[in-house]
């Protein structure tokens, strides 16, 4: 589930990426116990698999939209970034723990309502096969 209402450019710019199937091929770069993270086009190369994580589409979304109604519980999906939100691009998380120390650092874009036994599984260099929008 998307939350187009709260965070309506940086969904937007996740679809489009969705729709032109930037996603399709990508590893799960980031595993730890609490979130598991992807989004870097240079996963689908397993020899820069020490780079994973630096990458991203090139188009940052330029915007940090902050949800005060959102919190970063188990299933949210966040937008991750390197330092500022502005530069949010195509990296998201998926929580697979609450973790209140993101709240207002990261914009959450989503919420996982089915499916996440299958996040819970997820390891690094899992792979989407492929994506679409319902």
């Amino acid at each position: 589930q998307l939350f187009q209402k709260e965070a309506p450019q940086s969904v937007e710019h996740m679809l489009a990426l969705v729709k032109r199937s930037f996603y399709r091929g990508q590893r799960f770069h980031r595993v730890t116990p609490m979130l598991v993270q992807v989004g870097d086009p240079q996963s689908r190369d397993m020899s820069r698999r020490g780079y994973w994580g630096n990458g991203n589409s090139g188009n940052p979304i330029g915007v940090f939209e902050l949800s005060k109604k959102r919190s970063h519980v188990r299933g949210a999906v966040g937008l991750a970034h390197s330092g500022n939100p502005l530069g949010a691009d195509s990296q998201f998380y998926i929580m697979k723990g609450a973790t209140s120390s993101l709240d207002g650092k990261h914009a959450i874009v989503g919420q996982v309502i089915a499916g996440m036994a299958v996040v819970d599984k997820i390891e690094v260099t899992d792979m989407i096969k492929n994506t679409g929008v319902k």
